[in-house]
């Protein structure tokens, strides 16, 4: 265990541990635009089961088998390489070594909302995604929401679709495919005989600045071979800006290359081309930034890499806009460089503007350790972000470390046992179908050797999580391991810091921090926000003996941090989550969840997206040939969660 770290050592442990920028820091390339995007009409696809339901983008070998469908055809359905999608093999890779160990924590009780709660409703889902673009769409987990809200709007993303709504929770748009939002080809072309493939897009953010009164969404892409549908190395990041403060107008489009291999004006990284993992999004009050995990497709990790793009070239539609390049390779700690780097927003006018303009960044290590267990964090900062208005950038940028109290690698979820069609159906061997005795046989041409049971899911590996800076302070939050009644599970920490940044050094200090956590149960995915005055919110969901996977959250703020709430249950789970991503037919049984939630300003209320399952059904309803697979219209054959977007003040 890691002892523990009294807050008063860290004021002091800061004074001694300045680090510097090293050589390298940055580049400055020139990133044109690629044209403008509309909000295009969505026209949703029928239900069923129609091969393949797989990306081969996301898919680790050429020769996928065919096998029967719902709709009586055959096509690919990829059963032994989802395994590396699930896992992290393309996209949301993990490197952490090791399971952490939890320190005792004790328990928040749970409550109903209360008068803080304003408004409730459901998101985008698995279904959603999956019937978008006149069903050409794949199944896909997780959803990894983003969520943005001003000007009486709200956006929600996920993987692959987005819908708009006014801020009473009204449909303004339908559920449009991210494909067809960037003009791209559909991800796959049902109809077309051979079937063709589009680019493979995941891992949306969106960001809405009342500065600027602009809209900023953004995608990692990956090109593919129409053909047949996989990868071919290139990705980039495509940059959506609104052209005015109605999202439901017309957006520039802006593409930037992340494969770092030298082409398309990329530098030249170590064993790349790379994949530009994880992307998220920050602003201040002169920056966009974009940050990434960067894979070589080879095998191994580099480091994360920072993106910096001028708001006022953005916001002005440019032809062409510079960015600069800063790669954390070159900001080791203890041999480490930068992982999972979170850039962070700031209210409209709260950002800090000493120094010429500076962004604040967080991240976790204790991915990089041999226990799964660590006492730091590291904070960022890039200094003269005025200067990314200018001809020639000159944004640096250097990190120190905040000792804060230990946290750790979580362990994976228990679910509280019910309904599991997709299971059963696996599993079931007597049921008439068209293609032999056994559901099985809608799913798959083999007979599969293996009883599936309820399936564990997967929290995050204590990466850092959103971060937001505001009043002067950094708030961020991670999954991490906790110990409750002398059982490891997982939970969330959190932390308020007060940073200081100078041309040549950053520092800060624990203002407050805490640990949540519900006995026998778990929370995870958490998204925090706060306001200038320090009250904050933090969502996530709530899963484990005694609850589905369920839309919850907790109010914090700088001086009392949790002390005195509890965790309010926003929407109730109906049943677990029972998804291909936790069943051996599909790859290995831990599902996939997350990767992350969202959380945004709206003046002075708080939006929440989390993900939980509002929906059961027993296999007989799931196999009804009159709803096959749908269970009256809640799910699709192959996943069942959804998300939930609350409206908070705090």
């Amino acid at each position: 265990m890691i002892q523990k770290i009294s807050r008063f050592a860290v004021a002091a442990a800061l004074a001694c541990s300045v680090v510097t920028a090293a050589w390298g820091a940055s580049i400055t390339r020139q990133i044109p635009s690629a044209g403008s995007a509309q909000i295009p009409a969505s026209t949703l696809g029928v239900d069923g089961l129609s091969m393949p339901e797989f990306s081969p983008a996301f898919d680790n070998v050429p020769g996928l088998q065919d096998g029967p469908s719902a709709a009586g055809t055959t096509g690919t359905l990829s059963t032994h390489a989802v395994l590396q999608r699930l896992r992290g093999f393309k996209t949301n890779r993990s490197i952490a070594r090791k399971q952490g160990r939890g320190e005792w924590v004790d328990s928040v009780g749970r409550n109903k909302p209360d008068g803080h709660l304003v408004k409730s409703f459901d998101g985008e889902s698995s279904r959603s995604t999956r019937l978008a673009n006149n069903g050409n769409q794949f199944s896909i987990e997780p959803p990894d929401q983003a969520l943005c809200a001003g000007n009486g709007y709200v956006l929600e993303s996920i993987n692959d679709v987005m819908k708009i709504f006014d801020r009473s929770g009204t449909a303004l748009t339908g559920d449009i495919a991210l494909n067809s939002f960037y003009g791209y080809p559909a991800a796959i072309d049902r109809a077309a005989v051979p079937r063709t493939f589009g680019p493979a897009i995941t891992d949306p953010v969106c960001y809405y600045d009342p500065q600027v009164r602009r809209w900023f969404h953004a995608v990692l892409t990956l090109d593919t071979d129409p053909a047949t549908g996989g990868e071919t190395g290139g990705n980039h990041l495509d940059l959506a800006v609104s052209s005015s403060a109605n999202p439901l107008g017309s957006w520039t489009v802006y593409k930037i290359p992340v494969q770092n291999d030298g082409t398309q004006g990329s530098p030249v990284h170590p064993n790349c081309p790379c994949l530009g993992d994880y992307p998220h999004i920050g602003a201040d009050a002169n920056g966009i930034y974009l940050t990434t995990n960067e894979f070589p497709f080879s095998g191994g990790f580099n480091s994360a890499q920072i993106y910096a793009i001028s708001k006022k070239a953005l916001v002005s539609g440019s032809t062409s806009v510079n960015l600069v390049q800063l790669d954390t390779a070159d900001y080791l700690l203890d041999g480490n460089p930068g992982f999972t780097v979170w850039p962070a927003v700031s209210p409209s006018g709260d950002a800090e503007t000493d120094h010429g303009g500076t962004e604040f960044l967080l991240s976790s290590v204790a991915v990089f350790s041999d226990t799964g267990n660590d006492h730091r964090l590291r904070v960022w900062a890039l200094n003269n972000t005025k200067s990314l208005n200018s001809k020639n950038p000159a944004v640096s940028m250097v990190h120190n470390v905040v000792n804060v109290d230990p946290y750790g690698v979580p362990p994976v979820i228990t679910q509280k046992p019910g309904n599991t069609p997709l299971a059963d159906c696996i599993n079931d061997r007597a049921m008439a179908t068209p293609f032999g005795a056994g559901c099985w046989n809608y799913l798959t041409s083999v007979q599969p050797a293996t009883i599936e049971t309820l399936g564990q899911m997967d929290p995050n590996d204590s990466r850092m999580q959103q971060v937001f800076y505001t009043g002067g302070r950094l708030f961020g939050a991670l999954d991490t391991v906790v110990t409750v009644g002398q059982k490891d599970q997982t939970g969330i920490a959190y932390y308020v810091l007060r940073p200081s940044a100078s041309r040549n050094q950053v520092s800060a200090f624990v203002e407050r921090q805490g640990k949540i956590a519900v006995a026998n149960n778990n929370v995870t995915r958490p998204a925090i926000a706060a306001l200038p005055n320090g009250r904050g919110v933090i969502g996530f969901t709530l899963v484990g003996a005694d609850h589905y996977p369920s839309a919850a959250y907790i109010r914090v703020n700088q001086r009392d941090g949790h002390r005195g709430d509890t965790v309010r249950v926003i929407a109730e789970g109906r049943g677990p989550d029972d998804g291909f991503s936790e069943y051996n037919l599909f790859g290995t049984p831990a599902g996939r969840w997350g990767d992350y939630g969202a959380a945004a300003l709206d003046g002075d209320h708080i939006w929440i997206a989390s993900e939980y399952v509002g929906q059961s059904c027993t296999l007989a309803e799931f196999a009804d040939p009159a709803s096959l697979f749908n269970c009256n219209g809640t799910r699709v054959s192959l996943t069942n969660w959804g998300t939930r977007l609350t409206l908070l003040n705090p």
